[in-house]
């Protein structure tokens, strides 16, 4: 679906404020398996980058519809982005350390739990975030995480 370069439109409704695949198109980041101490949120460049290689990397592959892999800094071919997006791993079920991260955690956790499960899925979600997290920043991942995920089939 789309060549190098291109911006997906439904990559600003799918992916955290945080992603580079926000502002930028297919191939010109990188896809990891998770946060963590190899990529961190720029506030001047408005998304993450590997700390080692500066290169723009996405962190929650479920999200963007991607498989890991180094499309930006080693110029690996971008695949066909299915339909179906791969499943979140069990260290994307991990609360994260930082609220950035909040808004994948929260997605990973509703699109693993049953459909007959999931008003206590959020619950649940919900009161674990509350433990580590401010009110404000779990009301607000939860908003636009539910303003997404609902609109899923």
């Amino acid at each position: 679906m789309g060549t190098t370069g291109q911006r997906l439109d439904c990559w600003q409704e799918s992916t955290c404020v945080v992603c580079p695949a926000q502002v930028l198109g297919l191939g010109e980041f990188d896809v990891s398996d998770r946060p963590g101490p190899d990529s961190r949120y720029e506030p001047e460049i408005g998304y993450r980058v590997n700390v080692h290689t500066l290169t723009p990397v996405c962190v929650h592959p479920y999200r963007v519809g991607l498989p890991v892999g180094p499309y930006a800094s080693a110029g690996k071919p971008v695949p066909p982005i299915t339909q179906q997006p791969p499943a979140p791993s069990s260290a994307h079920l991990e609360l994260p350390e930082d609220a950035t991260d909040l808004e994948g955690w929260l997605i990973a956790t509703l699109r693993t739990a049953d459909a007959d499960a999931m008003a206590s899925a959020l619950r649940r979600a919900e009161a674990i975030a509350a433990r580590r997290f401010p009110a404000r920043d779990v009301v607000a991942a939860m908003r636009r995480v539910l303003s997404v995920e609902l609109t899923h089939d």
